[in-house]
């Protein structure tokens, strides 16, 4: 087993964060196996999506409809809204696994791996990468 854990910097953004090549370099020339990713925080999942052809920002647009960010939580501390960031995990689990196969990711044409972090009030996150070899 090989393992690392990566410090994303989101800054105050919220959004989507690109892990794609950071993957795929960690992987390359291991052979056959898994990778796992695991992100620590009630705050923040992983998703498998496009990006950069606007589907980052439907999946913004959309989780603001499905979690409005305004007073209505209970859970309430940090910025407006922040009780809804502790249920992104109803769109964005805090792990996913991804085949590899011959030391490369086994992602389709336009799918990237990404962090959704849709709380403004952390600058940064840990992503846990685990390499499983099979």
């Amino acid at each position: 087993m090989k393992t690392v854990e990566l410090s994303v910097r989101t800054g105050n953004r919220r959004g989507l964060f690109d892990l794609t090549g950071t993957c795929r370099d960690f992987v390359a020339g291991e052979g056959d196996g898994l990778l796992s990713l695991f992100v620590p925080h009630a705050t923040a999942g992983l998703v498998v999506i496009e990006l950069g052809a606007g589907s980052d920002v439907d999946l913004m647009a959309a989780l603001d409809r499905l979690l409005p960010r305004d007073g209505r939580w209970v859970h309430r501390h940090g910025s407006t809204g922040h009780g809804a960031d502790h249920l992104v995990s109803i769109v964005a689990s805090p792990s996913l696994t991804v085949p590899v196969v011959e030391g490369r990711l086994t992602l389709g044409t336009w799918q990237s791996i990404a962090l959704l972090d849709p709380n403004q009030d952390n600058a940064a996150r840990a992503v846990r990468l685990t390499f499983i070899a099979g």
